[in-house]
C-alpha cells in the first residue's frame, strides 16, 4: 500500500481516512475503540475528526468525537501510529465559531486537551469565514506551527476563489500554506470539485481528502427506492440521488463490484482513490465488519477500463 503526501507538508498517509464523525453519535466509546483498533491493526493510519463532532446530537455540546479519540490514544499508546486531522471554525456554541486568530488560538487548546496529545498533524479550517481576513487566519496557524502544536494546515469547504486568494497571501507574506483541501466528492457529486477546485489543487500540489465519499451511503447500494430511505437516519438526505443518473451509477457499481468480488461501497471508494490528484477518501463505519469491507478499497487497484466505466456512468 503506497502512501500519499498531504501536499507539500512532508506528511504522508495511506489512501483511506477514517471519518470520526460517528464517534459519540451513532456508536459509543466501546465500539469506537474496537473500530479504531481494527483500523490501525489493518495498517491504515489517518483519522479525521472536528471539534464540532457531534454537537448535533441531543445532549451533546461538541467535542465528543475528539474526546473518544483522545481516550483511545491514552488507553492504547498508539499516538505514534496515527496521523490526526481535526478542524476548527464550525459553531461550538455562543461566541464559538469563526476563524479569527483569538478564537483559533483558544480552540486548538480545547482540541489538544480532548485529544490528549500535544500536537495535531493536520489542522483544518472547517468552513470559510467571510468575516475574518484570510491573512489573520493564516497568521494564527503560523503561531501554532511555530509553537509545535500543529504540523500542517488544510482547508475544508472553500471555494476555488477563496482558496486561490489564501495561497497568494501565503506566498506574498511567507505564511503557512493550505496543504490540503477537504471537498465533497464522490461518483455522484463530481461537478462542484472537478470544474474549478481540481485544476487549482493539482496545479498547486494540494492534497485532496474527500468527504461524503459514499454520497451519504447512497453508493453502498442499500438505497434503490424511496421505500429503502427508512433504513437509516440518513435516509432523507439520500432521496435526491434516486433518479436516472443515480440508478445508472448503481448499475455500473454492481457490475464492477461483481468483477472484483467487493461491495459497491468499496468500489466507489476505489474509484475516488484512482482519480488523479486525490490523496484519500474519508469514510466512516459503525462495525468492524463494515470497516473491513470499506478498507478493501485500498487493495482493489481498479483497471483503467473499470475506472472509465464508472466515470462514464456518472458523467454529468
Amino acid at each position: 500500500m503506497e502512501k500519499r503526501s498531504l501536499g507539500n507538508s512532508g506528511i504522508s498517509i495511506d489512501p483511506f481516512v477514517f471519518g470520526g464523525n460517528v464517534f459519540g453519535w451513532t456508536i459509543d466509546e466501546t465500539t469506537s475503540f474496537q473500530l479504531l483498533d481494527a483500523y490501525v491493526d489493518s495498517g491504515l493510519d489517518c483519522i479525521d475528526t472536528a471539534d464540532v463532532y457531534s454537537a448535533w446530537v441531543p445532549g451533546n455540546k461538541g467535542g465528543e468525537s475528539e474526546t473518544i479519540i483522545g481516550n483511545w490514544l491514552i488507553k492504547t499508546g498508539k499516538r505514534d501510529k496515527v496521523i490526526l486531522a481535526t478542524k476548527v471554525g464550525s459553531p461550538m456554541g455562543e461566541g464559538k465559531e469563526c476563524l479569527s486568530k483569538a478564537y483559533i488560538v483558544q480552540a486548538v487548546e480545547d482540541s489538544l486537551r480532548r485529544l490528549q496529545t500535544d500536537y495535531i498533524d493536520l489542522y483544518q479550517s472547517h468552513r470559510d469565514d467571510a468575516n475574518t481576513p484570510l491573512q489573520e487566519t493564516l497568521e494564527a496557524y503560523a503561531q501554532l506551527i511555530n509553537q509545535g502544536k500543529v504540523r500542517a494546515i488544510g482547508a475544508s469547504n472553500y471555494s476555488a476563489g477563496r482558496l486561490k486568494e489564501s495561497l497568494k497571501l501565503s506566498a506574498d507574506y511567507g505564511l503557512p500554506v493550505y496543504n490540503t483541501l477537504q471537498p465533497e466528492y464522490n461518483l455522484y457529486d463530481r461537478e462542484g470539485y472537478e470544474k474549478e477546485l481540481e485544476p487549482l489543487c493539482r496545479e498547486n500540489n494540494i492534497g485532496v481528502i474527500t468527504y461524503f465519499s459514499l454520497a451519504s451511503g447512497f453508493l453502498s447500494g442499500k438505497y434503490r427506492s424511496e421505500e429503502d430511505l427508512s433504513k437509516s437516519k440518513r435516509g432523507n438526505g439520500i432521496k435526491k440521488y434516486l433518479n436516472e443518473r443515480g440508478h445508472r451509477i448503481l448499475s455500473a457499481l454492481d457490475q464492477i463490484s461483481q468483477e472484483y468480488n467487493a461491495t459497491p461501497a468499496a468500489v466507489a471508494l476505489a474509484w475516488v482513490i484512482a482519480r488523479p490528484g486525490i490523496t484519500a477518501p474519508i469514510a466512516s463505519a459503525t462495525s468492524v465488519e463494515q470497516l473491513n469491507e470499506l478498507t478493501k478499497a485500498v487493495q482493489l487497484n481498479l483497471s483503467q477500463e473499470a475506472v472509465d466505466t464508472l466515470t462514464q456512468a456518472s458523467s454529468y
